[in-house]
């Protein structure tokens, strides 16, 4: 769950000190008073405590004040073509993955849970990927999906909201299907929350230096999109991003995952066919911290399995806590590159 257990430390109770032996008053004939045995001695261990190591945001890694919302994590369905510009509510986004979708292009599943805005959008359609990329317990936003999608996520037991929910609402102001737009706090009052999630990743400490070779630009290559990020001032900055100006995701990594592309077994209404990404297995992982670069591989068991990360030697990876973006980028049609 959420909060990292508090360690304890069993230390030995010292001895009592014996109590002073109580005399009688005045009065020679008097008998003095009985003193009062001494405390025996005693081996047994208390849980003294040692401060309890805060609780973490699961998808951040950073410390939690307070205690956990009462809402689940919301993962919003957010369109990433020039269609969509500009996004809103990026900015507040507690994560992000990028995953392919028809024709080349990509598709953001924002993660929301420290804090919920009242508008994320454009709202588009769910995908078989997003199995695997969905947290446990998470609700999802969606426009919908096509039939044979919907089947296999209420399969996978995953819960969404679409358009005809409260908070889920059409812009005029905006051609569609690019006008749809959600109201996440409004959602989350319609939504029980449950238990706090696990870790979405295996978070290291904030600021924590990974070593590797510099990298200072970077480009996750998908088909008929490429993503470019420049690392500025600590963050790195999506450079061709269609977020509203000050909105845009402020990722402190980018993690690059190199991950199979299968078919989902139709086509988009304009006929190309639907890939799906199989994020389970094993593949390359590339992390980018601090204008670094790190490589590894990256392990799933299973799609709701947790990702591990492992570097060339086999000693475990950690991500720097933060806000992090995810590529899921093709093994077989995409790349990875970058530069000093």
């Amino acid at each position: 769950m959420l909060p990292r257990l508090p360690r304890r430390l069993s230390v030995t109770v010292a001895s009592l000190a014996a109590a002073s032996l109580l005399l009688a008053g005045c009065g020679g004939d008097e008998e003095p008073a009985s003193a009062p045995a001494p405390a025996e001695e005693t081996s047994e261990t208390t849980a003294a405590a040692e401060p309890e190591e805060p609780a973490l945001w699961p998808l951040t890694g950073l410390p939690m004040k307070g205690d956990a919302p009462e809402n689940p994590v919301i993962v919003t369905k957010v369109d990433n073509t020039s269609s969509s510009s500009p996004q809103v509510g990026l900015g507040q986004a507690d994560m992000v993955v990028e995953e392919l979708v028809e024709g080349g292009v990509t598709r953001l599943a924002a993660f929301y849970y420290s804090r919920l805005p009242q508008v994320v959008g454009p709202v588009r359609s769910m995908r078989a990927s997003d199995i695997g990329i969905v947290p446990t317990g998470a609700h999802v936003v969606t426009s919908g999906a096509a039939a044979v999608t919907l089947g296999r996520i209420n399969q996978a037991g995953i819960p969404f909201v679409t358009e005809g929910a409260k908070g889920v609402y059409r812009d005029n102001a905006r051609s569609a299907p690019y006008n749809l737009f959600a109201d996440l706090k409004t959602i989350a009052g319609t939504i029980k929350g449950g238990d706090a999630p696990e870790p979405y990743l295996a978070f290291g400490e904030e600021g924590d230096s990974l070593g590797g070779k510099p990298a200072r630009t970077l480009s996750a290559a998908f088909g008929n999109h490429t993503t470019t990020w420049q690392y500025q001032d600590g963050t790195y900055v999506n450079t061709n991003s269609y977020a509203g100006e000050g909105d845009a995701f402020p990722a402190t990594t980018v993690l690059a995952l190199r991950v199979q592309i299968g078919d989902a077994g139709y086509r988009d209404p304009a006929g190309y066919p639907v890939p799906e990404t199989k994020f389970e297995g094993k593949g390359q992982a590339v992390l980018f911290h601090g204008g670094k670069v790190v490589r590894g591989t990256w392990t799933k068991d299973g799609l709701t399995g947790a990702i591990e990360l492992t570097g060339p030697k086999g000693g475990e990876i950690t991500v720097p806590a933060g806000r992090t973006w995810v590529e899921l980028v093709p093994a077989g049609t995409g790349d990875v590159t970058w530069s000093k």
